[in-house]
């Protein structure tokens, strides 16, 4: 009899005497219908990522045919820029995963197109502080003991790259925008094609224009910027984004805070990007497509009022995050006694990376169940909660464990490794205790609040 308890009725089955075991309190059409949804989602964010992330690389991958020296300044720069500014500005634009999937699930759709304003606005004003940063990276290098030539090159790259900072300024509130919408196919087709133009573009600014590693520098401001064109085009001319577009009014100016108060999350995952090489790899792709895809069902469901649909997205994308997870783990594992080949024919290199991969296996589950966790926070709006995790997590224990494990110990890389993976690990744990003991039903009148409450100013 305990066995009835795992099941219920659904209204249409109820009436005709039918009952269905069912998974967590869902049935078994349920579990897959959002999964389907999430999938719609997690795919082409995936690709966009993909495409997004081999613009950077095509243009090192080129400038490192020109010589050492050229290879090593772009390949600082590019890693400064990221932390810098190109991460600063991916974790501000993740307030409008809050701000705009829960307007949208609740049929505010006219607040989608304010809250965009108010986060392009906003992220352009952070943009001339980050240039000033840039233009001063040949000082900044030179202080830190960097190598005179690599410092002159990098900095010249950092600074031929302030154009394409502020397109990505534009271009991340743009994909919030569309994202919270499901509309994935116009940034799908749109990455896709500033990538395919990249390529030629930057192998004719680096070997025929004699601009050479300044060429790969401004074929990136030229990619990023076409990239916003045609997404300013599609939106403004769309007809799905009619009821969600707005113009740049003074309302956009008046509600800036409420969208400035969701950012202290934003600044810290810079951090925390910079500290976990996991999350700027190729593998990291699918986790934060998935991360999207939460982030977006989340929000939906509960700006729609639907507390039960909002957890169900939830179980589902864990699910899925740990499926992936494990395929991953399972096929690094399998291979770990030949990978290390890929860099180099060193034995000790490659046994070395043999006995790497254990660990980098569990920093991709850790990856993928915090990213996922990140997303459902991002769609609850609990940056300043996540805030405080990732503080706790990584400063006061990831860190310092990374610290006595690596130097202290004398653990090397494996030290270090462990120790950050000790963080991660704290973050993930407290995330899921978070997420398991929340009140769904309560997230949907804090939604609503937030929505209703905003529109009326």
């Amino acid at each position: 009899m305990e066995e009835e308890t795992l099941l219920t009725r659904e209204s249409g089955e109820g009436e005709t005497g039918e009952a269905s075991r069912l998974v967590w309190g869902y049935a078994g059409s349920e579990l897959l219908e959002e999964a389907r949804r999430l999938g719609f989602v997690a795919a082409p964010m995936v690709a966009v990522t993909l495409a997004q992330f081999l613009v950077q690389v095509i243009s090192s991958m080129m400038v490192g045919h020109l010589g050492e020296v050229d290879l090593a300044g772009a390949a600082i720069a590019t890693s400064l820029a990221s932390v810098t500014g190109f991460s600063l500005l991916v974790g501000m634009a993740s307030g409008l995963e809050t701000l705009c999937g829960q307007a949208y699930g609740a049929e505010q759709y006219q607040m989608l197109g304010v809250h965009t304003c108010r986060a392009v606005l906003s992220l352009l004003v952070v943009c001339f502080p980050i240039s000033l940063i840039w233009v001063s990276m040949e000082k900044l290098l030179l202080l830190m003991g960097q190598d005179p030539l690599i410092s002159q090159e990098a900095g010249r790259y950092a600074m031929w790259m302030i154009p394409g900072l502020f397109a990505y300024a534009i271009a991340q509130p743009l994909m919030k925008f569309l994202q919270s919408q499901s509309l994935l196919l116009p940034m799908l087709l749109s990455s896709l094609l500033t990538l395919c133009l990249h390529i030629p573009l930057c192998w004719m600014l680096v070997f025929k224009s004699g601009l050479h590693n300044v060429g790969a520098a401004l074929s990136i401001n030229i990619s990023y910027w076409l990239n916003v064109l045609i997404l300013v085009m599609y939106i403004r001319h769309s007809a799905s984004c009619r009821a969600t577009r707005a113009p740049i009014s003074v309302e956009a100016f008046r509600g800036i805070n409420e969208f400035l108060r969701l950012l202290p999350n934003a600044k810290l995952e810079t951090s925390v990007l910079s500290i976990c090489l996991n999350s700027i790899s190729l593998l990291y792709c699918i986790p934060y497509g998935l991360s999207c895809a939460a982030s977006t069902r989340v929000s939906n469901e509960l700006g729609a009022w639907n507390p039960k649909g909002a957890q169900l997205a939830v179980r589902v994308s864990m699910f899925l995050a740990v499926s992936e997870a494990v395929l991953v783990s399972v096929t690094l594992l399998a291979a770990r006694h030949i990978l290390g080949y890929a860099y180099s024919e060193e034995e000790e290199v490659v046994n070395y990376v043999t006995e790497m991969v254990p660990l980098f296996c569990f920093s991709v589950v850790s990856d993928n169940l915090q990213g996922v966790l990140s997303g459902i926070a991002r769609g609850c709006g609990w940056q300043h909660l996540g805030a405080y995790v990732n503080l706790g997590a990584f400063y006061l224990v990831g860190i310092p464990a990374a610290v006595v494990l690596g130097f202290l110990l004398h653990g090397g890389g494996k030290g270090l490794w462990i120790g950050i993976l000790c963080g991660s690990t704290t973050q993930t744990v407290l995330l899921v205790l978070i997420t398991c003991f929340t009140n769904w039903r309560h997230q949907a009148i804090i939604a609503r609040e937030r929505i209703f409450h905003d529109g009326l100013k």
